[in-house]
């Protein structure tokens, strides 16, 4: 199920997709996210956005990841869509449907529009090496992202995530961090170091690329050649 990765609007979305479930193969130290990938994901709303068939298959990997596409806009990067999923899904298919559920889908947001188009910025954030954190500290800002499971004030079992950037572009600590995304997730009653110690927390990093509309549009006009 799709989750937002992002606070910086609104902190009303209640995540709830399961735990990725990652398969065991052998980590590679070798980068997966392209920016090819980037590339893809405007070709697939410019495509959405004009009524236009679809993109043809790209060429980059169709391994299966977790993955979020982001969506800025303006000279400043304001956030205008950030939706991805902890369910690994072959990139070609996986970037393909987000790239439009995070332009469109966004409840923070209203659709992506084509005036719009020509000033956005676009992000590919592929999630790998996933751990279980020792308690709701034992992660590091800068370095991990984080997904916490928690039971709120009404006995519901929810959920909620930050990007490994997040943190460190709001300039939080561990605490603000965490307590932030308790009130993403939908806790509203007060915040106390009980409540801290009950939640279960993963960490996990990611590979981020992030390509300019005129980036775009230099490597479209590189292919005419």
């Amino acid at each position: 199920m799709a989750s937002g990765c992002c606070g910086t609007k609104k902190q009303k979305l209640n995540n709830s997709s399961s735990v990725p479930s990652c398969n065991g193969s052998s980590i590679s130290n070798q980068m997966v996210a392209l920016p090819e990938m980037c590339f893809f994901c405007f070709d697939v709303l410019y495509c959405h956005l004009y009524d236009l068939a679809p993109p043809k298959t790209p060429s980059f990997s169709n391994d299966a990841y977790p993955l979020f596409v982001t969506w800025a806009i303006g000279k400043d990067k304001r956030l205008r869509g950030c939706i991805g999923t902890f369910n690994a899904m072959n990139l070609q298919s996986g970037l393909r449907e987000y790239a439009i559920t995070s332009a469109f889908k966004d409840s923070r947001f209203s659709p992506v529009t084509r005036d719009e188009f020509p000033k956005l910025s676009v992000s590919v954030s592929i999630l790998r090496h996933f751990e279980d954190g020792d308690d709701y500290l034992d992660w590091e800002v800068g370095v991990h992202g984080i997904r916490i499971e928690f039971i709120n004030e009404k006995g519901n079992r929810r959920t909620a995530t930050y990007l490994p950037e997040v943190a460190s572009e709001q300039g939080w600590d561990q605490m603000q961090t965490i307590d932030s995304l308790l009130r993403k997730g939908g806790y509203k009653a007060a915040i106390s170091n009980e409540v801290r110690r009950t939640i279960k927390l993963t960490r996990y990093q990611s590979e981020k690329i992030t390509v300019s509309y005129q980036d775009y549009m230099n490597h479209w006009n590189s292919q005419r050649c």
